[in-house]
């Protein structure tokens, strides 16, 4: 296909990136530590560490994996933790050790966490001992040999070290009893790593860096083979987009999605190609705390997704934040909303940037050109980037210029580009199902309009046939947002004898006196017939991904 989208490019934006510049991650960092040494590059719990520390942490650990029996190079290393200062000093050890990240959900249920240690053969996990218990159950079915935990205050400064780790545990209670005899400590670990020698490791751009799995929202996770290549590849294609005001050494990054989700991961990584200061936050769902730690810095950079977003324009005293370095705000993991977005332009002055990614794809596709108002797309494709509209036969659908029955231009999006995965870890089957001819197969159904800006209307599997006719959850979604009752809504197909399939949506209220019949009588203004809700619920809460994707599959 011809390249349309690059027409409308931001003035000054290539078309290619050289996604060859570092041979490694490692690399990258050696550049990165050395240049801005001295510079801060994380915060977290109250405690700033610079990049030469995270240097001499990181170097530590990995002489210590490397002393360890039967870990060899592109061993797989799995990390279970939220967002704390040991997170990224264990990422960077592993890496630089020449191993191999697995990213394990720290909510993750014994069943869950014992499938991915054994589908990814991983030999090592750092673990925060709150979690410890659920590795305990699962630990003797797995073919980890080596378990090194932490505590949540352990890189802190002491006294508060020792305070945040007592209350934490003895206070609040938020450490299960665990028994593991073999599990040492990081702290001796990092104390035996000092006096270790690290062996710099020749990682090629083809080695395995991450074996990242799939969120899971909608069937088991698989474990994406990302190389060396596709993040550096990644970190450009996304970095040179949203890049274009930052200054070096000076930006500040609140960064309140886990480093173990691809999204936050490759982000926090583009913003360190800045010598950027990163905010991590450690529970991101305590939205007062959040903004709370937002009020302590002139931040002049934000990830999110849509229902953080919407959290924070409803928890008192955001609006009152100061907002005047803010620059970029970048939403993705799942639709941005409208209301959402016209409200955070309103409230903060600046437009979120809506991007669009996978974990297959490291993640970055598409994303908004900055400063652009909310428009229902994810924008175009990021450079060195191809994106393709197929039908069911992987046939091209034409691009859409504004007439005629959109559905003749609606298929699977499908993506190709030096981002893209080597494919999911020994799973050739499902590695069959989503890559062809060097394209990956999103899932995702949507089009591409004569400006090169792709429309996600939605997934393949959580679309609802109604009596034959597709609807897609986020268009009923993004209208019932839309009521001013509405706090949070999800639409799901349910059974139903006449039709085959009816739409159910799931409500959290805003105003508790909205009813069923609000929710339908809004609902007709905007929706064809065969698209309003046939059945409405409330809920308190909707389940979600720790990111905050709505786990639909849990409402149906």
């Amino acid at each position: 296909m011809n390249k349309i989208w690059l027409e409308n490019y931001p003035q000054g934006m290539p078309a290619e990136i050289d996604a060859d510049q570092f041979r490694s991650i490692p690399d990258l960092l050696d550049k990165l530590f050395s240049k801005f040494a001295d510079k801060p590059a994380y915060h977290n719990l109250g405690r700033t560490i610079s990049y030469a520390e995270v240097e001499e942490l990181s170097r530590a650990f990995a002489a210590y994996l490397q002393g360890l029996p039967g870990m060899a190079r592109g061993e797989r290393v799995a990390i279970m933790s939220p967002n704390l200062l040991q997170y990224p000093v264990v990422l960077f050890g592993i890496l630089r050790a020449g191993m191999t990240v697995v990213n394990v959900n720290p909510l993750y249920t014994p069943r869950e966490l014992e499938h991915q240690l054994q589908d990814s053969g991983a030999k090592a996990i750092v673990i925060v001992e709150n979690f410890a218990s659920t590795l305990q159950q699962v630990l003797d079915k797995t073919p980890v040999k080596h378990v090194i935990t932490t505590q949540v205050g352990d890189l802190l400064p002491i006294p508060k070290r020792w305070l945040v780790n007592f209350v934490i545990k003895h206070v609040k209670k938020m450490v299960p009893a665990w028994q593991i005899d073999r599990a040492t400590t990081l702290d001796a670990a990092l104390e035996r790593g000092r006096s270790a020698p690290f062996r710099p490791v020749d990682i090629h751009a083809e080695d395995l860096a991450f074996l990242q799995y799939t969120g899971g929202t909608t069937g088991v996770a698989k474990g994406a083979m990302l190389t060396h290549r596709n993040i550096l590849a990644n970190l450009e294609q996304t970095g040179i987009w949203i890049s274009v005001s930052f200054k070096e050494g000076a930006e500040i990054v609140i960064a309140p999605l886990p480093m173990y989700h691809i999204f936050c991961l490759t982000s926090t990584l583009s913003f360190m190609k800045w010598g950027s200061l990163s905010v991590l936050i450690t529970n991101p769902r305590d939205l007062p705390a959040l903004v709370k730690e937002m009020g302590n810095w002139k931040f002049t950079t934000m990830t999110g997704v849509n229902t953080l977003f919407n959290g924070l324009l409803n928890t008192p005293g955001f609006a009152q934040l100061d907002f005047s370095a803010l620059k970029v705000v970048v939403g993705g993991g799942a639709a941005v909303q409208k209301p959402v977005a016209e409200r955070w332009q309103q409230v903060t002055g600046l437009c979120l940037t809506e991007a669009y990614g996978l974990t297959e794809t490291s993640p970055g596709v598409c994303c908004v050109p900055l400063g652009a108002p909310w428009d229902g797309t994810i924008g175009l494709p990021v450079p060195s980037t191809e994106v393709s509209i197929r039908d069911d036969d992987f046939n091209e659908l034409p691009v859409w210029s504004g007439d005629g029955d959109i559905e003749k231009y609606t298929g699977e999006l499908c993506v190709c580009g030096p981002q893209v995965m080597k494919g999911y870890w020994n799973n050739p089957a499902e590695t069959a199902n989503v890559l062809r001819d060097g394209w990956l197969k999103t899932g995702d159904i949507g089009h591409l309009d004569d400006k090169g800006r792709v429309t996600i209307t939605d997934r393949k599997k959580d679309m609802i046939l109604v009596s034959g006719f597709n609807v897609y959850p986020n268009e009923i979604e993004s209208v019932v947002a839309a009521h001013p009752g509405v706090l949070e809504c999800a639409a799901v197909a349910v059974p139903d004898e006449k039709t085959g399939e009816a739409v159910k949506v799931v409500i959290v209220k805003k105003d508790p006196n909205l009813t069923r019949e609000s929710v339908i009588e809004h609902c007709r203004t905007s929706l064809t017939n065969y698209k309003v809700p046939r059945h409405v619920e409330f809920r308190d809460a909707l389940p979600k991904t720790p990111i905050g994707k709505i786990l639909r599959r849990e409402l149906r």
